[in-house]
């Protein structure tokens, strides 16, 4: 699997990008075990967090001066959170980067790791590091429709629910688009604006449909 993952990718760049000037950029770690059975590595987001508290995410954070590049922002950003050593990362490929509903654009980078590594979460930003299967994403059954709070408002929104875990939003669009790049599964991550109330459809207008889920 982890060869197929490496073959399907070899056509997207590994580059160390450089931000764009001028532009708020973050970077996210998509870090895959090397096993027979990989396993994805997610954090649930603290509490007290002042955005997007409890929330699953990549570990991985905001560009900062200093960085040398958006590659070097994922990696220092992956060894605060989850004291993830940067040597430890095989970077595979950079992904297509994407852009949140606050205008922040976000490059993600997959790499493997070791399995069995001493993960250890960062207590001023994470609740918990867990790990997901990747054969339990690529079932499409895994792939349902849940309600959860979005902005304040209860909404149907397709995610993941893993061992208590939701996977969902920004996370799940990065991370669906990994899988259909790879495995070519027709996985449908798309929210349904007949699903949301109307005070949420009137908050993001400019969406078409079928972007919706980048912007949570």
């Amino acid at each position: 699997m982890l060869k197929k993952i490496s073959d399907q990718l070899a056509v997207l760049s590994r580059e160390a990008l450089q931000p764009t000037e001028g532009s708020r950029e973050a970077a996210v770690l998509l870090a895959l075990t090397r096993e027979a059975d990989p396993q994805l590595v997610f954090t649930q987001r603290a509490q007290h967090m002042n955005s997007h508290p409890g929330q699953v995410a990549f570990p991985g954070g905001k560009w900062e001066q200093g960085d040398s590049s958006l590659l070097f922002t994922a990696l220092r950003e992956s060894q605060e959170e989850v004291a993830l050593a940067p040597a430890e990362v095989e970077v595979i490929a950079k992904l297509p980067q994407r852009r949140t509903r606050l205008g922040v654009q976000v490059t993600p980078y997959l790499g493997f790791i070791r399995p069995g590594l001493d993960l250890r979460a960062d207590p001023g930003e994470l609740e918990a590091i867990f790990h997901v299967p990747l054969s339990y994403l690529l079932e499409p059954s895994h792939l349902i429709k849940k309600q959860v709070d979005v902005l304040g408002s209860w909404c149907w929104m397709p995610c993941y629910h893993y061992e208590g875990y939701t996977i969902w939003g920004f996370t799940l669009t990065v991370l669906v688009d990994m899988l259909n790049r790879v495995f070519a599964v027709g996985l449908n991550a798309e929210v349904d604006k007949a699903d949301l109330p109307a005070d949420i459809r009137q908050r993001f207008p400019q969406f078409p449909e079928g972007e919706l889920p980048a912007t949570l």
